[in-house]
């Protein structure tokens, strides 16, 4: 079974950008209730998504002032236990972030080892990529970053 995930955060002054677990040198960090680590939250609601479970809001609650600026991380630790859970095994997750900057394939083997062991799967397991919008809209006038992932259990 698979699951689809996607998630965008403007980005802010005066916070770290985190991605995948990662802090990554920019000069913006993004904006949300929690760290606001776009790649974590998208690939957390495809890991979510196999099952049909709620996505990552319902758990980790945008107005909860426990969850304020949680580290995703753990939320991708309770999107992995949910599925154990039930049954079932995580196989492999594969996203790409979109943004005109920074660039990540510097930081991607680090993010695949925090990652995978939020998720409990080996770093090879892990799919990142980066691309981005071509200078069209918001994300290509460097207002944010988006990601979308998918999740594979089985």
């Amino acid at each position: 079974m698979i699951g689809l995930g996607y998630d965008i955060h403007r980005f802010t002054e005066g916070r770290p950008l985190v991605l995948g677990g990662v802090e990554i040198p920019h000069t913006h960090g993004l904006d949300g209730h929690s760290d606001a680590d776009v790649l974590c939250h998208a690939i957390a609601d495809a890991v979510l998504g196999t099952l049909g479970l709620p996505d990552i809001g319902h758990w980790f609650p945008p107005g909860d002032p426990a969850c304020k600026d949680i580290c995703s991380l753990k939320i991708l630790e309770k999107a992995a236990a949910l599925i154990r859970e039930q049954g079932f095994e995580l196989v492999n997750v594969d996203a790409t972030l979109i943004a005109e900057a920074p660039k990540v394939l510097p930081h991607r083997p680090a993010m695949q080892e925090k990652i995978g062991q939020a998720l409990g799967l080996a770093p090879e397991r892990v799919g990142i990529k980066a691309t981005t919008n071509e200078m069209l809209g918001a994300i290509g006038r460097r207002e944010g970053m988006a990601a979308m992932a998918v999740a594979q259990i089985r």
